[in-house]
């Protein structure tokens, strides 16, 4: 015996593909559709509302079918409160426990929609009396109140944009047959923007930052003020300091693009002087260090977390071997009114920052290779914009365009 349910989205449903992946949906689990009403919006503000009638073969189909569709911002008409379940013990909840995306969340509660606080993806909604979190399933301790299923849930997906930020020719694919000039100046307008409207942008960085010869330009962007927070690895702080120090990277002369003799050793003895001053800060108050992205950190008060791993030499004083106390770092740093972040050429720390970030942060990644910005969408990130070319000549034609008009934000 068939079931049948009545679902309505709003949005940007027709620019966002979400229209199509509804009715892809319902198709895929061999089910049928019928379009009550359908409302498409007129404007660049405008949205569109659909109600649609979807039949399936039973119920516990439909249930699922449901339950999938409201990762698309659809959800049944009938309003009921969310079915919440008290977790058995620390770090586990029941198995039909609601994962939650990078969208806004709304529950109900006692006939009242919530706004989800702390919205990330991959985490559990955590009920504590009439408020609502996102919360780690690691950090879920027993007897909390946990969202379960999908009813009383509504997720608002972030809807692509018509061309507001000159974005349009960059949102759908990841392509290197682009001139890179006409991205870094949208780039750069959109940094304008962020910094104008108060709010701060995140730049997560690797080493490649430093081998292409980008330390120049990234230091200017510090110094311009369009850097409030730099999240890393290790890595590139130690190849910051060893080019500061010793002129190469990885023992390669950036000028001359040779090895020099006894290269090998210029990032152990980088970390043996940081070592010495007792952290990079001090090195820079001693005077010991004098340039480089990490100097222009201290000097200009921006912070910044560099995140251990299992092949870091040193690592330096700072690095925070403690995975979760990184990830805490990390997620701490992207709270505090970060409105964009700038991703340079680290697959493994940008997609750790983009499981991190709700929808509506703008995300820039810039690799030389395509499928690190695929990655990130794929994995839920499709907020991000690509740039596929070399980042220090990305970075060196972001510094002339944010520094055309002569001013800091």
């Amino acid at each position: 015996m068939s079931v049948t349910d009545t679902i309505e989205a709003e949005g940007h449903l027709i620019d966002s593909g979400l229209l199509s992946a509804i009715f892809d949906k319902v198709i895929e689990v061999k089910g049928s559709y019928e379009i009550v009403t359908f409302d498409i919006g007129k404007t660049n503000d405008d949205v569109s509302r659909l109600q649609m009638r979807v039949t399936v073969a039973d119920e516990a189909m439909l249930d699922d079918l449901l339950q999938q569709l409201t990762t698309f911002g659809a959800h049944a008409i009938r309003e009921a409160n969310a079915v919440l379940k008290p977790a058995e013990k620390d770090r586990c909840v029941p198995d039909d426990f609601y994962s939650t995306t990078n969208h806004k969340t709304h529950v109900r509660l006692k006939g009242r929609w919530v706004e989800v606080d702390e919205q990330r993806m991959d985490a559990v909604i955590v009920v504590d009396g009439a408020t609502a979190a996102c919360r780690k399933l690691r950090d879920v301790k027993a007897g909390e109140r946990v969202v379960c299923g999908h009813v009383g849930i509504r997720v608002t997906p972030e809807f692509k944009e018509r061309d507001r930020h000159g974005f349009a020719f960059m949102s759908n694919d990841v392509s290197s047959e682009r001139r890179v000039e006409g991205s870094v100046s949208r780039i750069a307008q959109m940094m304008r923007d962020v910094k104008g409207s108060g709010g701060r942008i995140a730049v997560v960085a690797g080493p490649v930052v430093v081998h292409t010869g980008g330390v120049e330009h990234f230091s200017t962007l510090i110094r311009q003020g369009y850097v409030d927070v730099v999240l890393a690895g290790n890595a590139l702080a130690v190849h910051d300091i060893e080019f500061a120090l010793s002129g190469t990277s990885l023992g390669i002369d950036l000028v001359a693009g040779a090895p020099v003799e006894q290269g090998h050793r210029n990032h152990m003895a980088a970390i043996n002087t940081i070592n010495r001053a007792g952290t990079i800060r001090g090195a820079v108050e001693q005077g010991v260090l004098k340039s480089g992205v990490m100097y222009e950190c201290v000097k200009k008060g921006v912070d910044f977390v560099l995140a251990g791993s299992i092949r870091d030499d040193g690592p330096l004083p700072e690095t925070v071997m403690d995975l979760i106390d990184a990830q805490e770092r990390y997620a701490a740093a992207l709270s505090n009114n970060v409105h964009m972040v700038l991703m340079l050429s680290s697959m493994l720390h940008s997609i750790g920052v983009g499981n991190m970030l709700p929808s509506w942060v703008r995300v820039v990644c810039v690799d030389i290779n395509p499928a690190v910005v695929t990655k990130l969408s794929d994995r839920g990130s499709q907020q991000t914009v690509g740039v596929v070319t070399d980042v220090g000549l990305f970075l060196h034609r972001l510094a002339e365009a944010l520094g055309e008009r002569g001013q800091t934000p």
